[in-house]
Protein backbone atom coordinates (compact mmCIF):
# COMPACT_ATOMS: atom_id res chain seq x y z
CA UNK A 1 0.00 0.00 0.00
CA UNK A 2 1.56 3.28 -1.11
CA UNK A 3 0.64 6.95 -1.28
CA UNK A 4 -0.59 9.36 1.34
CA UNK A 5 -3.52 8.55 3.58
CA UNK A 6 -6.48 10.89 3.24
CA UNK A 7 -9.85 10.95 4.99
CA UNK A 8 -11.45 10.14 1.62
CA UNK A 9 -9.21 7.14 0.91
CA UNK A 10 -9.47 5.78 4.46
CA UNK A 11 -13.26 5.99 4.48
CA UNK A 12 -13.38 4.60 0.98
CA UNK A 13 -11.35 1.57 2.01
CA UNK A 14 -13.62 0.88 4.96
CA UNK A 15 -16.72 1.27 2.80
CA UNK A 16 -15.30 -1.16 0.26
CA UNK A 17 -14.57 -3.74 2.94
CA UNK A 18 -18.07 -3.32 4.35
CA UNK A 19 -19.61 -3.84 0.92
CA UNK A 20 -17.82 -7.03 -0.05
CA UNK A 21 -17.54 -8.78 3.32
CA UNK A 22 -21.19 -9.83 3.92
CA UNK A 23 -21.41 -11.38 0.45
CA UNK A 24 -18.17 -13.29 0.94
CA UNK A 25 -19.15 -14.50 4.40
CA UNK A 26 -22.80 -15.26 3.66
CA UNK A 27 -22.38 -19.05 3.66
CA UNK A 28 -21.05 -19.37 7.20
CA UNK A 29 -20.45 -16.63 9.73
CA UNK A 30 -17.06 -17.03 11.39
CA UNK A 31 -17.24 -16.93 15.18
CA UNK A 32 -14.99 -14.27 16.64
CA UNK A 33 -14.52 -13.63 20.35
CA UNK A 34 -13.09 -10.32 21.52
CA UNK A 35 -11.75 -10.11 25.07
CA UNK A 36 -11.57 -6.61 26.55
CA UNK A 37 -14.03 -3.78 26.03
CA UNK A 38 -11.86 -0.67 25.87
CA UNK A 39 -11.15 1.61 22.91
CA UNK A 40 -9.59 -1.30 21.03
CA UNK A 41 -11.84 -4.23 21.92
CA UNK A 42 -15.18 -2.43 21.67
CA UNK A 43 -14.19 -0.90 18.32
CA UNK A 44 -13.01 -4.22 16.95
CA UNK A 45 -16.18 -6.04 18.06
CA UNK A 46 -18.44 -3.50 16.35
CA UNK A 47 -16.42 -3.53 13.13
CA UNK A 48 -16.26 -7.32 13.02
CA UNK A 49 -20.04 -7.49 13.41
CA UNK A 50 -20.52 -4.97 10.61
CA UNK A 51 -18.24 -7.11 8.44
CA UNK A 52 -20.56 -10.09 8.83
CA UNK A 53 -19.05 -11.99 11.75
CA UNK A 54 -20.79 -13.63 14.70
CA UNK A 55 -19.13 -11.63 17.48
CA UNK A 56 -18.99 -12.10 21.25
CA UNK A 57 -17.42 -9.39 23.40
CA UNK A 58 -16.22 -10.61 26.80
CA UNK A 59 -15.80 -7.82 29.36
CA UNK A 60 -16.20 -8.34 33.10
CA UNK A 61 -17.02 -4.71 33.87
CA UNK A 62 -20.51 -3.52 32.95
CA UNK A 63 -19.22 0.07 32.87
CA UNK A 64 -16.01 1.11 31.14
CA UNK A 65 -14.04 3.95 32.77
CA UNK A 66 -11.82 5.78 30.32
CA UNK A 67 -8.19 6.57 31.11
CA UNK A 68 -7.98 9.39 28.54
CA UNK A 69 -9.16 12.59 30.26
CA UNK A 70 -8.99 10.96 33.72
CA UNK A 71 -6.19 13.40 34.59
CA UNK A 72 -8.87 16.10 34.55
CA UNK A 73 -10.67 14.15 37.27
CA UNK A 74 -7.50 14.40 39.36
CA UNK A 75 -7.36 18.10 38.53
CA UNK A 76 -10.91 18.50 39.82
CA UNK A 77 -12.42 19.96 36.65
CA UNK A 78 -14.12 16.77 35.43
CA UNK A 79 -16.50 14.33 37.08
CA UNK A 80 -15.71 10.61 36.95
CA UNK A 81 -19.17 10.02 35.47
CA UNK A 82 -18.07 11.79 32.28
CA UNK A 83 -15.45 9.04 31.91
CA UNK A 84 -17.87 6.12 32.10
CA UNK A 85 -19.59 4.26 29.27
CA UNK A 86 -21.79 1.17 28.95
CA UNK A 87 -22.06 -1.49 26.23
CA UNK A 88 -25.78 -1.09 25.63
CA UNK A 89 -25.43 0.44 22.16
CA UNK A 90 -22.99 -2.29 21.10
CA UNK A 91 -25.41 -4.97 22.29
CA UNK A 92 -28.31 -3.33 20.43
CA UNK A 93 -26.24 -3.48 17.27
CA UNK A 94 -26.07 -7.26 17.54
CA UNK A 95 -22.79 -8.00 19.33
CA UNK A 96 -23.24 -10.55 22.11
CA UNK A 97 -21.95 -9.12 25.40
CA UNK A 98 -20.71 -11.54 28.07
CA UNK A 99 -20.24 -9.62 31.32
CA UNK A 100 -17.80 -12.03 32.88
CA UNK A 101 -14.08 -12.55 33.32
CA UNK A 102 -12.22 -14.63 30.75
CA UNK A 103 -9.75 -16.66 32.78
CA UNK A 104 -8.26 -19.07 30.27
CA UNK A 105 -7.73 -19.82 26.59
CA UNK A 106 -7.24 -23.22 24.96
CA UNK A 107 -5.62 -22.18 21.72
CA UNK A 108 -5.50 -25.71 20.31
CA UNK A 109 -9.20 -26.32 20.89
CA UNK A 110 -10.04 -22.67 20.16
CA UNK A 111 -12.06 -22.18 23.30
CA UNK A 112 -12.22 -19.47 25.96
CA UNK A 113 -12.80 -20.45 29.59
CA UNK A 114 -15.08 -18.13 31.56
CA UNK A 115 -14.97 -17.54 35.30
CA UNK A 116 -18.23 -19.45 35.80
CA UNK A 117 -16.75 -22.60 34.24
CA UNK A 118 -18.38 -22.29 30.83
CA UNK A 119 -16.35 -22.35 27.62
CA UNK A 120 -17.02 -20.51 24.37
CA UNK A 121 -15.75 -21.66 20.97
CA UNK A 122 -14.19 -19.36 18.40
CA UNK A 123 -12.70 -19.40 14.93
CA UNK A 124 -10.64 -16.29 15.64
CA UNK A 125 -9.87 -14.65 18.99
CA UNK A 126 -8.99 -10.99 19.51
CA UNK A 127 -7.25 -10.00 22.74
CA UNK A 128 -7.53 -6.37 23.80
CA UNK A 129 -6.86 -6.68 27.54
CA UNK A 130 -4.98 -3.44 28.07
CA UNK A 131 -2.34 -3.40 30.80
CA UNK A 132 -1.81 -4.89 34.22
CA UNK A 133 0.42 -3.29 36.82
CA UNK A 134 3.57 -5.37 37.26
CA UNK A 135 3.76 -5.58 41.04
CA UNK A 136 6.89 -7.77 40.78
CA UNK A 137 9.00 -5.08 39.13
CA UNK A 138 9.38 -2.39 41.79
CA UNK A 139 10.54 -3.45 45.29
CA UNK A 140 8.06 -2.45 47.97
CA UNK A 141 5.22 -1.69 45.57
CA UNK A 142 2.40 -4.22 45.73
CA UNK A 143 -1.40 -4.04 45.74
CA UNK A 144 -1.41 -3.02 49.42
CA UNK A 145 1.05 -0.21 48.72
CA UNK A 146 -1.13 0.93 45.82
CA UNK A 147 -3.94 1.57 48.30
CA UNK A 148 -1.62 4.03 50.08
CA UNK A 149 0.35 5.42 47.14
CA UNK A 150 -2.03 5.03 44.15
CA UNK A 151 -0.88 4.47 40.61
CA UNK A 152 -4.23 5.57 39.08
CA UNK A 153 -3.03 4.09 35.79
CA UNK A 154 -6.28 2.16 35.52
CA UNK A 155 -9.06 4.71 35.72
CA UNK A 156 -11.77 4.33 38.35
CA UNK A 157 -11.33 3.65 42.05
CA UNK A 158 -7.62 4.50 41.98
CA UNK A 159 -8.35 7.80 40.23
CA UNK A 160 -10.85 8.78 42.92
CA UNK A 161 -8.49 7.69 45.71
CA UNK A 162 -5.67 9.86 44.39
CA UNK A 163 -8.05 12.79 43.93
CA UNK A 164 -9.21 12.52 47.56
CA UNK A 165 -5.62 12.41 48.77
CA UNK A 166 -4.76 15.47 46.70
CA UNK A 167 -7.74 17.38 48.09
CA UNK A 168 -6.77 16.45 51.67
CA UNK A 169 -3.10 17.37 51.26
CA UNK A 170 -2.26 20.53 53.25
CA UNK A 171 -1.14 23.67 51.49
CA UNK A 172 2.63 23.40 51.70
CA UNK A 173 2.59 19.62 51.22
CA UNK A 174 4.80 17.61 48.86
CA UNK A 175 3.32 15.57 46.02
CA UNK A 176 5.77 13.00 44.59
CA UNK A 177 5.32 11.30 41.22
CA UNK A 178 7.30 8.28 40.07
CA UNK A 179 7.43 7.57 36.32
CA UNK A 180 8.71 4.25 34.89
CA UNK A 181 10.96 3.50 31.95
CA UNK A 182 9.37 2.63 28.61
CA UNK A 183 7.19 0.90 27.57
CA UNK A 184 3.97 1.74 29.39
CA UNK A 185 0.43 2.89 28.63
CA UNK A 186 0.18 6.42 27.20
CA UNK A 187 3.78 7.72 26.96
CA UNK A 188 2.86 11.43 27.50
CA UNK A 189 0.30 10.63 30.22
CA UNK A 190 2.55 11.18 33.27
CA UNK A 191 3.66 14.59 31.97
CA UNK A 192 0.10 15.70 31.35
CA UNK A 193 -0.77 14.49 34.86
CA UNK A 194 2.12 16.42 36.39
CA UNK A 195 1.02 19.53 34.49
CA UNK A 196 -2.60 19.38 35.62
CA UNK A 197 -1.71 18.60 39.22
CA UNK A 198 0.76 21.51 39.17
CA UNK A 199 -2.05 23.71 37.86
CA UNK A 200 -4.30 22.54 40.71
CA UNK A 201 -1.60 23.25 43.28
CA UNK A 202 -0.86 26.66 41.77
CA UNK A 203 -4.49 27.71 41.96
CA UNK A 204 -5.58 25.91 45.15
CA UNK A 205 -2.48 25.13 47.26
CA UNK A 206 0.24 27.50 46.07
CA UNK A 207 2.68 26.73 48.90
CA UNK A 208 2.89 23.09 47.81
CA UNK A 209 5.44 21.37 45.61
CA UNK A 210 5.38 18.58 43.03
CA UNK A 211 8.52 16.44 42.57
CA UNK A 212 8.49 14.32 39.41
CA UNK A 213 10.98 11.42 39.43
CA UNK A 214 11.53 9.96 35.97
CA UNK A 215 13.37 6.79 34.96
CA UNK A 216 14.08 8.38 31.54
CA UNK A 217 15.96 11.35 30.15
CA UNK A 218 13.85 11.63 26.98
CA UNK A 219 10.06 11.59 26.73
CA UNK A 220 7.20 12.41 24.37
CA UNK A 221 6.66 16.11 23.57
CA UNK A 222 9.56 16.90 25.91
CA UNK A 223 10.46 20.38 24.63
CA UNK A 224 6.81 21.44 24.69
CA UNK A 225 6.28 20.24 28.25
CA UNK A 226 9.52 21.67 29.60
CA UNK A 227 8.89 25.07 28.04
CA UNK A 228 5.37 25.14 29.46
CA UNK A 229 6.53 24.10 32.93
CA UNK A 230 9.15 26.84 32.96
CA UNK A 231 6.55 29.42 31.99
CA UNK A 232 3.68 28.21 34.17
CA UNK A 233 4.94 26.10 37.07
CA UNK A 234 8.60 26.90 37.70
CA UNK A 235 8.01 27.52 41.41
CA UNK A 236 5.91 24.36 41.93
CA UNK A 237 7.09 21.54 39.65
CA UNK A 238 10.57 20.04 40.06
CA UNK A 239 11.46 17.57 37.30
CA UNK A 240 14.20 15.02 38.08
CA UNK A 241 15.29 12.95 35.03
CA UNK A 242 17.25 9.70 35.03
CA UNK A 243 20.59 11.48 34.70
CA UNK A 244 19.90 13.42 37.88
CA UNK A 245 18.81 10.41 39.91
CA UNK A 246 15.17 10.20 38.92
CA UNK A 247 14.89 6.42 38.64
CA UNK A 248 12.82 4.94 41.48
CA UNK A 249 14.45 1.85 42.99
CA UNK A 250 12.20 1.14 45.98
CA UNK A 251 8.93 2.17 47.61
CA UNK A 252 8.40 2.44 51.36
CA UNK A 253 4.65 2.87 51.69
CA UNK A 254 4.66 2.90 55.50
CA UNK A 255 6.85 6.01 55.62
CA UNK A 256 5.44 7.48 52.37
CA UNK A 257 8.92 7.49 50.87
CA UNK A 258 10.05 7.05 47.27
CA UNK A 259 13.65 5.83 47.09
CA UNK A 260 15.87 6.62 44.10
CA UNK A 261 19.46 5.83 43.21
CA UNK A 262 20.57 9.17 44.69
CA UNK A 263 18.20 9.81 47.57
CA UNK A 264 14.91 9.46 49.41
CA UNK A 265 11.82 11.60 48.82
CA UNK A 266 9.25 11.88 51.60
CA UNK A 267 5.75 12.59 50.31
CA UNK A 268 2.49 13.83 51.73
CA UNK A 269 0.85 12.29 48.67
CA UNK A 270 2.59 9.93 46.26
CA UNK A 271 1.55 8.80 42.78
CA UNK A 272 3.63 5.76 41.86
CA UNK A 273 3.25 4.76 38.21
CA UNK A 274 4.96 1.37 38.17
CA UNK A 275 6.18 -0.84 35.32
CA UNK A 276 3.42 -2.59 33.41
CA UNK A 277 2.73 -5.61 31.22
CA UNK A 278 -0.05 -6.96 29.03
CA UNK A 279 -3.32 -7.91 30.72
CA UNK A 280 -3.35 -11.34 32.40
CA UNK A 281 -5.47 -13.10 29.77
CA UNK A 282 -2.67 -12.56 27.23
CA UNK A 283 -0.38 -14.70 29.37
CA UNK A 284 -3.11 -17.32 29.83
CA UNK A 285 -3.46 -17.45 26.04
CA UNK A 286 0.28 -17.99 25.55
CA UNK A 287 0.60 -14.73 23.60
CA UNK A 288 3.08 -13.07 25.99
CA UNK A 289 6.84 -13.11 25.45
CA UNK A 290 9.60 -12.44 28.00
CA UNK A 291 9.16 -8.69 27.66
CA UNK A 292 5.70 -8.96 29.22
CA UNK A 293 4.03 -7.86 25.97
CA UNK A 294 2.61 -9.60 22.89
CA UNK A 295 4.55 -9.81 19.61
CA UNK A 296 2.25 -9.51 16.59
CA UNK A 297 2.27 -9.56 12.81
CA UNK A 298 1.78 -5.86 11.95
CA UNK A 299 -0.30 -6.70 8.87
CA UNK A 300 -2.88 -8.98 10.52
CA UNK A 301 -2.27 -8.35 14.25
CA UNK A 302 -2.07 -12.13 14.64
CA UNK A 303 0.09 -13.31 17.50
CA UNK A 304 3.57 -14.46 16.51
CA UNK A 305 3.28 -17.10 19.25
CA UNK A 306 -0.30 -18.42 18.91
CA UNK A 307 -2.15 -18.92 15.60
CA UNK A 308 -5.73 -17.62 15.21
CA UNK A 309 -5.24 -15.22 18.12
CA UNK A 310 -4.92 -11.49 17.38
CA UNK A 311 -3.71 -8.83 19.82
CA UNK A 312 -4.46 -5.10 19.62
CA UNK A 313 -4.06 -2.03 21.79
CA UNK A 314 -1.78 -1.56 24.78
CA UNK A 315 -0.97 -5.27 25.12
CA UNK A 316 0.62 -5.52 21.66
CA UNK A 317 4.23 -4.89 20.71
CA UNK A 318 3.57 -2.34 17.97
CA UNK A 319 7.07 -0.98 17.42
CA UNK A 320 7.05 2.78 16.88
CA UNK A 321 3.29 3.00 17.37
CA UNK A 322 2.60 4.10 20.96
CA UNK A 323 0.25 2.54 23.49
CA UNK A 324 -2.66 4.98 23.27
CA UNK A 325 -6.43 4.97 22.92
CA UNK A 326 -6.16 6.55 19.47
CA UNK A 327 -3.73 3.80 18.40
CA UNK A 328 -5.94 1.04 19.84
CA UNK A 329 -8.95 2.41 17.95
CA UNK A 330 -7.00 2.50 14.68
CA UNK A 331 -5.53 -0.98 15.19
CA UNK A 332 -8.98 -2.37 15.98
CA UNK A 333 -10.39 -1.28 12.64
CA UNK A 334 -7.42 -2.64 10.70
CA UNK A 335 -7.53 -5.92 12.64
CA UNK A 336 -11.26 -6.38 11.93
CA UNK A 337 -10.69 -5.93 8.21
CA UNK A 338 -7.72 -8.31 8.27
CA UNK A 339 -9.81 -11.00 9.99
CA UNK A 340 -12.63 -10.54 7.45
CA UNK A 341 -10.14 -11.11 4.63
CA UNK A 342 -8.37 -14.04 6.30
CA UNK A 343 -11.63 -15.87 7.00
CA UNK A 344 -12.63 -15.47 3.35
CA UNK A 345 -9.30 -16.85 2.13
CA UNK A 346 -7.83 -13.52 1.07
CA UNK A 347 -4.53 -11.91 2.07
CA UNK A 348 -4.76 -8.54 3.85
CA UNK A 349 -2.77 -5.64 2.49
CA UNK A 350 -0.32 -3.66 4.58
CA UNK A 351 -2.11 -1.02 6.64
CA UNK A 352 -1.01 2.53 7.28
CA UNK A 353 -2.21 3.72 10.66
CA UNK A 354 -2.38 7.14 12.26
CA UNK A 355 -1.97 8.13 15.89
CA UNK A 356 -2.60 11.57 17.36
CA UNK A 357 -2.04 12.20 21.05
CA UNK A 358 -3.28 15.35 22.76
CA UNK A 359 -2.04 16.49 26.17
CA UNK A 360 -3.36 19.24 28.41
CA UNK A 361 -0.71 21.34 30.15
CA UNK A 362 -3.50 23.42 31.67
CA UNK A 363 -7.27 23.24 31.09
CA UNK A 364 -6.99 25.76 28.24
CA UNK A 365 -3.49 24.81 27.03
CA UNK A 366 -3.17 21.83 24.68
CA UNK A 367 -0.27 20.28 22.78
CA UNK A 368 -0.15 17.28 20.47
CA UNK A 369 1.99 14.81 18.59
CA UNK A 370 0.94 12.86 15.50
CA UNK A 371 2.50 10.02 13.55
CA UNK A 372 1.83 7.66 10.65
CA UNK A 373 2.97 4.04 10.84
CA UNK A 374 3.35 1.09 8.49
CA UNK A 375 4.72 -2.46 8.74
CA UNK A 376 8.47 -2.80 8.43
CA UNK A 377 10.85 -5.54 9.60
CA UNK A 378 8.04 -7.31 11.44
CA UNK A 379 6.86 -4.33 13.50
CA UNK A 380 5.29 -0.92 12.92
CA UNK A 381 7.74 1.77 11.83
CA UNK A 382 7.35 5.51 11.34
CA UNK A 383 6.47 6.76 7.89
CA UNK A 384 9.25 9.25 7.35
CA UNK A 385 8.14 12.82 6.80
CA UNK A 386 4.65 12.22 8.20
CA UNK A 387 3.35 13.47 11.52
CA UNK A 388 4.83 16.12 13.79
CA UNK A 389 4.29 18.03 17.02
CA UNK A 390 2.70 21.29 18.05
CA UNK A 391 4.78 24.38 17.24
CA UNK A 392 7.18 25.74 19.80
CA UNK A 393 6.28 29.19 21.09
CA UNK A 394 2.70 29.18 19.81
CA UNK A 395 0.30 31.92 20.89
CA UNK A 396 -2.20 31.28 23.71
CA UNK A 397 -5.12 31.09 21.28
CA UNK A 398 -3.36 28.27 19.40
CA UNK A 399 -2.84 26.34 22.64
CA UNK A 400 -6.48 26.94 23.59
CA UNK A 401 -7.59 25.62 20.20
CA UNK A 402 -5.55 22.44 20.68
CA UNK A 403 -7.17 21.96 24.07
CA UNK A 404 -10.55 22.17 22.35
CA UNK A 405 -9.36 19.66 19.72
CA UNK A 406 -8.52 17.27 22.56
CA UNK A 407 -12.04 17.55 23.97
CA UNK A 408 -13.54 17.13 20.49
CA UNK A 409 -11.46 14.01 19.84
CA UNK A 410 -12.64 12.42 23.09
CA UNK A 411 -16.28 13.26 22.45
CA UNK A 412 -16.27 12.01 18.86
CA UNK A 413 -14.27 8.85 19.56
CA UNK A 414 -16.27 7.73 22.61
CA UNK A 415 -19.49 8.32 20.67
CA UNK A 416 -18.15 6.17 17.84
CA UNK A 417 -16.93 3.40 20.14
CA UNK A 418 -19.67 3.25 22.79
CA UNK A 419 -22.53 5.40 21.51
Amino acid sequence: MTGPITRRSALGGLAAATLFAPAVLAQAKPRVIVIGGGFGGATCARNLHRLGMAVTLIEENAVYTSCPFSNLVLHGSRDIGAQQFTYEAIAREGVEIVAMRAQGVDGDARRVLLSDGRTLAYDRLVLSPGIDVNFDALPGYDSAAADIMPHAWKAGAQTLLLRRQLEAMPDGGVFVMSVPANPYRCPPGPYERASLIAHYLKTQKPKSKLIMLDAKDVFSKQRLFLDAWKALYSDILEYVPLASGGKTTEIDAKSMTVVTEFGRHKADVANVIPPQRAGAIAQAAGALDRSGWCPIDPVTFESKLRPNIHVIGDAAIAGAMPKSAFAANAQAKACAQAIALLTSGKAPGEPKLINTCYSLVAPDYGISVAGVYQPGKGIFVDVQGAGGVSPIGAAPDVRALEAQYAHDWFKITTAEVFG
